[in-house]
């Protein structure tokens, strides 16, 4: 049976299982201003597309507000990533990242419950975080959310929207490293009668760093405006620019590996890299959203998304072949690179969502496809082999200035490659009394050509998502899930061949609870996941790149998660997990993952002091090792905390200042030992003015 068939049949008997048929009436009576309960009021979808409360959602789900990644100071993506409990942020050099969860990486973003596409699951850039009210992770396998997934989870960026009056706020914010940051935010309705409205968001900044010979810069725009076309009909139309700019940036980050088989020790603003090395990467997005509004609550809505992201650098890596001599710091071999690349995706979503009655009770529907469409050149710019920049470095740590800027050849295009993803999901809800189902399938249809590859790749595959909650009592919710896991890799094996798709299978049960009228949400999650054939790093070919081979990776644990309001003046979260992680053979594997990690924030009004607020957050891990991939020995990190902290003084309705402090012990560690990175910053502080009106 081919995808088409499979899908409508699929499609088919979603609609069967759910055919009592659907009340409408004749006469719609729907509120002029329905733009007014969207713009203020939306819902996350969680992990089914269907809107529900979290305590209702068979997943673990953590939010990142606004507020915590102001108070913080998570300008940028992988700051407030941090701040989740459950998700690890491998920074495995100073522009690349990537977001772990659960021992697998996070390759499913979202923007708005749009799926995007995240090409290695690895993050190029630095990324603003003031276009979005909130940040959402859904931990578990997710496949309706996006098409395709796997046993980690999905990040959905939830953008800022018109509010329904005018309003807006500067900020200014100078720190460690000569760091300067200016924010503005301004929305305002354009009418007497709020149908329409708009809003701007612009933040730039630029810093030096503890990390010798680098800096930064990046500026971000973002503009939104949402409106009533009809009386029962609402269009939004945005558009954002995100330009992230470093010079003196690592590229494979540091060698601890010494021949004597000692872990090397460094600085912490060691840096191998050259004064003539950059990564600059400029993304661009817009959106179209419209929305129809059916009788009965029924909702039809249909969206575009566009993005396109360029880069531009000039790269140098250091390796050993035997590890550094410790005497003498010699050992060091230079390899630079340059290789420019454009992306470019384009993502159709049509969705129908309400709720019908069938078996004496009110039941919920959804219904979606999508189409994606994902181009990528990858580039190179070729360099002599015989150029000096390949030659032996002197005793490490050097200067910026040791190695002259390679002659570079011109741009040349050595991969083209095109996606094509196409998906028809559908899930219903059913209400039974305390017990509560959802049944949702997942049918797409990949294809991928690309010059790399000697054939065409086309799979299709269905998969399903079982979900139940008991509600215990008005308090406690019990609840388990199940969901196929299948993801297409971007990943190549030795000959530069894609890997086949990655096939697995995730469970989840767990409780939630509400305590102190309903405050404070508690979530105690079991997970356990297969995933085969994952891409997993293996080493370097003869042409010199990174190859990946398929390992079945196992991964058990636990999740303990508590958010929410002590009382009037005290807000916290907590967040505590556990995983075990194990090959085919029952051997520990993925060491580079902490097994056990801890974070917590919490805000405290002060009563006896009106306008101040404190605050304090913070993450434990777990030892980690791994094998350098410079030489044999493993490099390990040992356990560590890490703590920030800010204070903020409202000395008006309006104004309010705010002093930061991140790493507060000023601990020592490695960022990540994903491939082996490099040493985080340690203790620096900021401080901020802001204005509301």
């Amino acid at each position: 049976m081919n995808f088409t068939r499979k899908a409508s049949f699929t499609l088919a008997l979603a609609i069967g299982l759910t055919s009592a048929p659907v009340a409408w009436s004749a006469e719609a009576v729907i509120e002029e201003m329905v733009i007014v309960g969207v713009r203020e009021n939306r819902v996350s979808k969680g992990a089914t597309g269907l809107a529900m409360d979290f305590k209702d959602t068979p997943q673990s789900i953590s939010v990142i507000s606004q507020e915590m990644m102001e108070s913080f100071g998570a300008s940028d993506i992988n700051s407030a990533l941090s701040l989740s409990p459950g998700l690890r942020v491998e920074r495995i050099e100073t522009n690349r990242s990537n977001y772990t969860a659960r021992g697998f990486d996070i390759r499913n973003t979202q923007v708005d419950g749009v799926g995007m596409t995240n090409s290695w699951g690895i993050v190029r850039g630095d990324f603003d975080t003031y276009g979005y009210e909130k940040i959402e992770v859904v931990r578990g396998a997710n496949g309706l959310l996006t098409g395709t997934g796997n046993a980690s989870g999905t990040v959905n960026f939830v953008r800022k929207r018109p509010t329904n009056s005018a309003q807006g706020e500067v900020r200014a914010t100078a720190g460690s490293w000569d760091s300067r940051r200016l924010e503005a935010d301004y929305s305002t309705p354009f009418n007497a009668g709020g149908n329409w409205a708009g809003r701007a968001v612009i933040a730039t900044e630029e810093s030096d760093s503890y990390l010798d010979g680098r800096s930064d810069e990046r500026t971000f725009l973002y503009g939104v405006i949402d409106g009533q076309l009809t009386e029962n009909s609402t269009l939004a139309i945005g558009v954002s620019y995100n330009d992230s700019n470093t010079d003196g940036n690592l590229w494979g980050a540091l060698v601890f590996a010494n021949n004597d088989g000692t872990q090397a020790e460094w600085d912490v603003g060691a840096s191998t890299a050259q004064d003539w090395a950059f990564w600059n990467v400029e993304t661009q997005t817009a959106f179209i959203e419209y929305a129809y509004y059916l009788p009965n609550d029924w909702e039809l809505e249909a969206s575009y998304n566009y993005r396109s992201s360029e880069e531009d650098n000039q790269l140098f890596y250091v390796y050993t072949i035997g590890g550094l001599d410790p005497d003498t710091g010699l050992g060091l071999y230079g390899w630079p690179g340059s290789y420019p690349g454009e992306s470019n995706a384009d993502i159709f979503e049509v969705s129908l969502t309400g709720g019908y009655e069938a078996f004496g009770a009110e039941h919920e529907l959804m219904l979606g496809i999508n189409y994606a469409k994902g181009s990528t050149d990858e580039a190179i710019r070729a360099v002599a082999p015989t150029d000096p920049a390949f030659a032996a470095l002197p005793a490490f740590p050097y200067g910026m200035d040791v190695v002259a800027e390679p002659s570079w050849g011109p741009a040349t295009v050595y991969n083209e490659r095109e996606d094509k993803l196409t998906r028809i999901s559908g899930a219903t809800r059913l209400h039974f009394a305390s017990f509560k189902a959802i049944f949702g399938f997942n049918a797409i249809d990949f294809e991928r050509t690309a010059t790399s590859l000697e054939t065409p790749m086309a799979e299709d595959e269905i998969s399903p998502y079982i979900g139940f909650t008991f509600d215990v009592n008005e308090d406690f919710v019990a609840y388990a899930s199940y969901s196929d896991i299948y993801e297409p890799q971007d990943k190549y094996d030795f000959d530069e061949q894609y890997l086949a798709p990655t096939k697995g299978k995730n469970y989840e049960l767990g409780v939630k609870t509400e305590w102190l009228d309903d405050r404070l949400l508690a979530t105690l999650a079991v997970f356990k996941a297969e995933q085969l054939g994952i891409g997993t790093r293996a080493g370097t070919n003869d042409n010199g790149r990174t190859y990946y081979t398929g390992q079945d990776v196992y991964s058990e644990g636990i999740e303990l998660e508590m958010a929410g309001q002590i009382n009037d003046y005290t807000t916290v979260s907590f967040g505590a997990t556990y995983i075990d992680l194990e090959d085919k053979n029952g051997d520990t594997t993925y060491t580079w993952i902490p097994e056990e990690r801890l974070t917590f924030a919490v805000y405290q009004e002060v009563p006896s002091l009106p306008g101040l607020t404190l605050g304090l957050t913070g993450s434990w891990q777990s030892e980690t090792s791994n094998g350098d991939s410079n030489h044999a020995i493993p490099v390990k990190q040992g356990s560590y905390l890490l703590a920030d902290a800010f204070a903020r003084w409202n000395f008006s309705d309006d104004s309010y200042v705010q002093a930061n402090v991140s790493n507060i012990t000023d601990e020592k560690h490695i960022t990540s030992l994903y491939w082996v990175g490099y040493y985080g910053a340690d203790r620096n502080y900021s401080l901020s003015y802001a204005y509301k009106f």
